[in-house]
């Protein structure tokens, strides 16, 4: 709907981390490209995170992610700032679980947020190597 774009979809990003250092098979380009063919693999190790820098400021209402079952993050936790700024919590958000084989989806209403910066830290994979797996990643709100 025109009242609730897609912010995320073109705007610097940076990982933590990827799988092997495989950027062309699990590079974080993948968490955009809206194929269920590929994803965003992070490598092993706790607290994987993904930030993103938008070219204008954005207020955000919403959060979509598409986890790899398995991989997911019982826990995510999101700080924004506005440019020049020190990054602020937000809030926390729990996404389920929902079956080791297939791909879940998890839709977070925020607290509408004005920002230039967004950061996304997977506190908690449900892989016993914190390896996190996002097939799909998109910010919601309005460009002001």
């Amino acid at each position: 709907s025109p009242s609730c774009p897609r912010v995320g979809g073109v705007c610097p990003c940076r990982v933590s981390s990827v799988l092997n250092r495989d950027v062309k098979q699990f590079g974080k380009k993948h968490m955009f490209d809206r194929s269920e063919e590929t994803c965003w693999n992070s490598d092993q190790g706790t607290c994987q995170w993904v930030t993103l820098d938008f070219p204008r400021t954005v207020k955000v209402s919403q959060l979509h992610i598409q986890f790899q079952g398995g991989f997911s993050s019982r826990l995510c936790t999101l700080e924004g700032c506005r440019a020049g700024e020190g990054l602020v919590k937000i809030s926390d958000l729990y996404p389920e679980d929902i079956n080791a084989m297939q791909i879940s989806f998890a839709a977070f209403q925020v607290e509408e947020t004005v920002l230039d910066k967004l950061k996304i830290t997977f506190e908690n994979s449900t892989d016993f190597f914190g390896r996190i797996v996002v097939y799909h990643l998109g910010v919601l709100g309005e460009r002001l």
